[in-house]
């Protein structure tokens, strides 16, 4: 694994950003706030006179307009808070005079105070006597030790002439172990932010790396080679029904292993699950004392039990399905029905609820898997004997149907369409893709690989295809490195964009046990 990859790079970095910025920001939450804090905010600075260098028009009526000395008057409220997470005493004021803090109006006179509290700490108005320096002169508001309670507040309203709106206003004063400082805290007329301002930076770092990490993944090549990918030539042979998954897989494989390794070469040449089966075996026993010939057989079920030598690995679970021309007028057959049609005992379709239509059987041959699958699964014994070459006359009066074997499953689904009264069996993706036959439902119950993947059908036209090598491959062989890719590699994927069930999946393992 590359771990200085770009990806990991920004991946790990993100993470430690995020990391970083949560535990600073319980640093912050437990550690800054520990310190005794007296908080300052003008909540208003308005102008009453008309000669306040303001910019804003004033109407004046009572004693705004009658009172002498208001011509240049200004009102502010002023409001003082504990901002901190620590009580604040008498004694942790710091000033060497009485009072505790003096609020400065640069340039404007004092004229008169205010002071409110809340209704819920009365006990802040006891502390605002002369006596405990409660006072003013010139632009100087004296401002007692007030003891506050955690959230505590108080506000001035004080009445000030000769200078402008917007002048500063300061605070001045000291807190033991502690600050006194302008704070950020909305006035009435702003509109408060919806995130701080660390806030909004940790976000967009955030979303920045996190954007770079997705363009990263989008735009590299996720895919990665098969394992082990190996060079050398295969045959892969058997099933027709599942050649269509071996073409692509093995296109899939040479693909991806572009570049590790120039020679791999995989041929897919299938004639049938037991004429793949008996051409592995026939290849073992050539090469004998040669190590295992580079032959993969695939086959519709398992291998026929006097063939010690061949070693299997379960691939996929495939499901098939009977196929009827469109015309037969008939959607869903019983078990028992199948049985009877293929012992020749109906030889019309309107026997079974369809249009009138002689019956046709448009069978595989001997060699075929599917056939097997379906004579075990469904019949329960062997198909009647063939009667025809072209599977649309007898060969013989006395046949009491129709029956013709053909060599692959395509055969049999062209065979099915062209054919009014056919019907023959298919593995069930390849079905589904044929034009001009229909898909029968068995016993009530319609093939599909998603209901049968989930438990959700009982439908019994299906069966696990197997792999077979003669021998154990070596590690390092084209072959076993093929089957790695299709059983636990990219091989997956290939095999269900096919309509079948890895065996490898936490379904599979159940279905293919």
């Amino acid at each position: 694994m590359e771990w200085l990859s770009a990806e990991n790079v920004v991946a790990v970095g993100t993470a430690v950003l995020g990391i970083a910025a949560s535990a600073g920001m319980v640093w912050y939450e437990r550690r800054v706030p520990r310190r005794k804090r007296v908080g300052y905010r003008v909540q208003m600075d308005n102008p009453i006179g008309d000669d306040v260098r303001s910019g804003r028009v004033n109407r004046r009526l009572g004693l705004f307009l009658e009172a002498p000395g208001m011509e240049d008057a200004t009102l502010v409220l002023l409001r003082i808070e504990n901002d901190g997470s620590q009580g604040i005493d008498r004694d942790d004021y710091t000033s060497p005079e009485r009072h505790g803090l003096t609020a400065v109006f640069t340039d404007r006179t004092i004229r008169g105070v205010s002071v409110t509290q809340p209704t819920d700490t009365d006990h802040l108005m006891d502390h605002f006597t002369a006596e405990r320096g409660f006072g003013y002169e010139g632009n100087a508001l004296r401002i007692p030790r007030v003891p506050l309670n955690r959230g505590d507040h108080f506000k001035l309203l004080v009445l000030l002439s000769g200078g402008d709106v917007g002048r500063g206003i300061r605070l001045i004063g000291g807190i033991r172990e502690g600050e006194v400082h302008p704070n950020r805290s909305a006035t009435p007329d702003d509109k408060p932010p919806l995130f701080s301002r660390a806030s909004r930076l940790i976000t967009l770092m955030l979303t920045v790396c996190v954007m770079i990490l997705a363009g990263i993944v989008v735009a590299r090549d996720d895919s990665p080679p098969p394992v082990g990918c190996e060079q050398g030539t295969l045959t892969v042979t058997g099933s027709t029904a599942f050649a269509p998954a071996l073409r692509e897989a093995a296109q899939e494989y040479e693909g991806d292993c572009e570049g590790d390794c120039e020679g791999a070469d995989i041929a897919v040449g299938v004639h049938g699950s037991t004429a793949g089966i008996r051409e592995l075996a026939a290849a073992g026993s050539a090469a004998k004392g040669k190590g295992a010939p580079a032959v993969v057989a695939f086959s519709d079920g398992p291998k026929p039990g006097d063939m010690p030598e061949l070693r299997e690995t379960r691939v996929a679970l495939s499901v098939f399905a009977l196929v009827a021309d469109d015309d037969v007028g008939v959607r869903n057959l019983s078990t028992a029905d199948v049985r009877r049609l293929y012992q020749g005992e109906i030889g019309d379709w309107a026997r079974l609820g369809g249009r009138k239509l002689p019956v046709h059987l448009v069978s595989r041959d001997a060699n075929s898997g599917t056939r097997q699958v379906f004579q075990r699964r469904v019949l329960g014994r062997g198909e009647m004997a063939n009667s025809s070459v072209d599977c649309v006359h007898k060969d013989y009066p006395s046949a009491p149907v129709t029956r013709c074997e053909l060599d692959s499953t395509d055969q049999v689904l062209a065979k099915v369409a062209e054919l009014p009264g056919a019907v023959g069996y298919s593995e069930l993706n390849l079905a589904l893709r044929a034009k001009g036959v229909r898909v029968l439902g068995l016993d009530g119950d319609a093939p599909s690989v998603d209901a049968i993947e989930h438990g959700r059908s009982a439908y019994p036209y299906r069966e696990i295809e197997y792999a077979y090598t003669y021998g154990s491959p070596p590690a390092d062989s084209l072959a076993s490195s093929f089957l790695t890719y299709l059983s636990r590699g990219n091989g997956q994927s290939v095999i269900r964009t096919h309509g079948h069930v890895p065996c490898w999946t936490p379904e599979g393992m159940k279905l293919c046990a």
